[in-house]
């Protein structure tokens, strides 16, 4: 008897300003998926954010591929919570810390892992750029605190880039982030898993604009470089690989994940941020070159969303 295919939903769009990318992520996923195993439905959220949620009860499996604000931040994942769904990927807990840079850089600072100097900020106590300069030097970058893409983000140079850097992140976000330019490699390190997680070999990005830009991360003719894997030595990618675990448990994190670190000149390396619904390109990358192809991969993120699912079922929800 054949058995029997669990009920996969795929939702993305959103009212975040990746909203495009989600579509697109989206539409990799949707195909990668084993139809012998799933029976997958597709639900795209338009900008509006007005959606029927209340059929989401109907499957036994949700994957959120939901970047940025409204989806990646722990809103979708209080949601599926609240109806009793099982969803791919972490928490809200996770999602939430992981999105917001201010709370995440906080977070893995307590821990003693390395981040780049960082000033946070709302529009009433902005920072004058010669203090600023003083504090981070030159360059600096300036991002919305709860954005991913690179959506905002600028580097600055000089002080007639500085205003209008602020202005533009701010139009993004209440709060931001003034961070320390650090010249190096960007390497970025996959990691699944709940309670053990484990690591990809890492990866290697080389933009040809000055960062990672949203241009440089979606437009095929940017002429962003990627190298997987990364050309390291093995200690080193042994240690970004247990920085990258690290930093996922720190964070609260389950399912998935993508960390993102510069490595400098000397060795050091600095964790920028966490991604917890990753785009599929260079997540699946790292993955296959570590030997799980991508529908293998998908398996495993539902295996892993089901087991946490049933774990939290057996919790008591009653106290006499």
């Amino acid at each position: 008897m054949a058995k029997k295919k669990l009920k996969a939903a795929v939702i993305f769009g959103g009212r975040s300003p990746e909203h495009e990318v989600s579509i697109e992520s989206a539409r990799k996923v949707i195909e990668a998926l084993d139809r012998k195993k799933y029976s997958v439905a597709s639900i795209k959220i338009p900008k509006s954010g007005k959606f029927n949620y209340d059929t989401l009860r109907k499957f036994d499996v949700v994957l959120p591929i939901l970047h940025g604000l409204l989806g990646e931040d722990g809103t979708i994942q209080g949601l599926l919570k609240l109806i009793n769904v099982p969803f791919v990927g972490a928490g809200v807990l996770g999602s939430a810390v992981g999105m917001d840079k201010d709370a995440s850089k906080k977070l893995l600072s307590y821990a003693k892992i390395p981040v780049v100097k960082f000033i946070t900020c709302e529009k009433e106590n902005v920072p004058g750029f010669s203090e600023t300069r003083r504090k981070l030097g030159l360059p600096m970058f300036i991002k919305p605190a709860n954005t991913g893409s690179s959506v905002g983000v600028s580097k600055v140079k000089n002080e007639k880039e500085y205003k209008g850097a602020v202005q533009h992140a701010f139009r993004f976000d209440k709060k931001i982030l003034i961070e320390e330019g650090v010249k190096g490699r960007e390497i970025e390190c996959a990691v699944i898993g709940n309670e053990k997680p484990v690591a990809s070999l890492p990866g290697e990005i080389i933009p040809k604009d000055e960062f990672y830009t949203y241009y440089a991360k979606y437009d095929d003719s940017s002429g962003t470089v990627y190298k997987i894997p990364a050309k390291l030595s093995s200690k080193l990618a042994k240690k970004i690989q247990k920085l990258a675990i690290r930093t996922y448990k720190v964070l609260s994190c389950e399912g998935m994940g993508r960390v993102d670190m510069f490595l400098t000149k000397s060795g050091r390396v600095f964790v920028n941020e966490i991604n917890t619904i990753p785009g599929p390109v260079m997540f699946r990358r790292m993955w296959e070159t570590s030997g799980v192809p991508f529908p293998k991969l998908l398996d495993k993120l539902i295996d892993l969303a089901l087991e946490r699912f049933k774990k939290e079922q057996k919790l008591r929800n009653t106290y006499k």
